[in-house]
């Protein structure tokens, strides 16, 4: 089956992208290169934790996922982006070196990757709402932390998902040490605007005038006119284009995109319902997204971190950053990836890690030692 994709992976529904999704792939061929993954990732320490479970989750069965080295270490719920565009396939790309250091989880979010394929999507359609998200992450905290003896864990967000994490953070912040925004949503339509003036002048520098003509005829952006589906594409797309996306790359990003089918985790079945949750979950949460605006909330309750590309015009980081000065919390810091766009663990792993290094592991180990590990 062939259709037209709207992907919006990892991009807070501002990442468009058409491409022609084809039947489920061929994995065989990969099958050499998906061994020596799995070999190279596989978690031998002792104490160490790999593992995969779903759990039931807001009523639905969904898929998690948990790595790391040393089941002492503090623990990261990390939130895919998207929606619908999980993290599990990509993991073996960027995630390893944090495993040495926090026990990492992901799920894939309802009607998302594997998660996609454990229910009947015509049952949850009505679900595919941001507060069930965001009551999701929160479920999916408690689930983790018992399961993990943790009583606090680290909570992640990525794109979308920092919509989602953002939200719980703010309703159970006794749930967590420490906040952390990657490509964090702060206003959705401020982010909008700032892209398309990005990509607009971008084409201009350029003389590319199939770009001019195409962002010119959908001006002023996002202005009055409703945010249709067709306006933001042509809008994402020239942003990506020009680096908004992965910096200094094209649109392409294959090295995303295409992650699932080296992934050890993700079957061709798998990697196809990525792009199905993507198309099943986008019409459904358009409208929502597009009223997000964080930049009301004054004050935060728990210690606060925002890693931000200099370049992503996927979700710009000048509102983010902008909003982190305003805002009154317990902590806070601001650190800028200076090589990087939207996808800040892929194109600056090292700094990525260190950040959190530095950051938001003392706050937990310190958290965790006033009081018993035990829930």
């Amino acid at each position: 089956m062939k259709t037209i994709l709207f992907n919006v992976a990892l991009t807070a529904l501002a990442a468009f992208s058409t491409a022609h999704a084809q039947d489920c792939p061929d994995i065989a061929p990969y099958q050499p290169a998906r061994e020596v993954i799995a070999d190279l990732t596989r978690i031998v320490a002792p104490g160490g934790v790999q593992e995969s479970f779903t759990a039931d989750i807001g009523g639905v069965e969904q898929y998690i996922n948990a790595r790391g080295q040393d089941r002492d270490n503090p623990v990261i719920l990390f939130v895919h982006g998207g929606p619908a565009s999980p993290l599990t396939p990509s993991l073996w790309q960027f995630q390893r070196p944090l495993e040495e250091y926090f026990t990492m989880v992901t799920w894939d979010q309802r009607a998302a990757g594997r998660t996609f394929n454990l229910s009947d999507p015509e049952k949850i359609a009505d679900t595919i709402r941001i507060p069930r998200y965001i009551d999701d992450a929160i479920e999916v905290a408690e689930h983790v932390r018992k399961r993990y003896g943790k009583r606090k864990l680290i909570l992640m967000g990525h794109s979308w998902g920092t919509i989602v994490g953002m939200g719980a953070a703010l309703k159970r912040p006794d749930l967590f040490h420490a906040y952390v925004g990657i490509g964090q949503v702060i206003d959705v339509q401020e982010n909008e605007r700032i892209s398309f003036d990005y990509a607009l002048e971008q084409a201009r520098r350029a003389r590319n005038e199939a770009a001019v003509r195409a962002l010119e005829a959908i001006a002023p952006y996002p202005g009055d006119t409703p945010l249709t589906r067709e306006r933001i594409v042509t809008a994402r797309i020239w942003a990506q284009h020009y680096g908004g996306m992965s910096a200094f790359r094209d649109e392409t990003n294959l090295y995303f995109y295409r992650a699932g089918r080296l992934s050890p985790d993700y079957d061709a079945a798998d990697v196809c319902a990525i792009d199905r949750g993507n198309v099943f979950t986008l019409g459904r949460i358009l409208d929502a997204f597009l009223k997000v605006d964080y930049s009301g909330v004054e004050r935060f309750p728990i210690p606060l971190v925002m890693l931000m590309g200099r370049h992503d015009y996927t979700t710009p980081s000048q509102p983010t950053a902008d909003w982190l000065d305003a805002v009154d919390a317990p902590y806070k810091r601001g650190i800028w990836f200076e090589r990087s766009a939207h996808m800040v663990p892929w194109e600056e792993p090292g700094k990525t890690l260190v950040s959190l290094l530095e950051t938001v592991r003392p706050i937990a180990i310190e958290d965790e030692a006033r009081t018993p590990s035990s829930p």
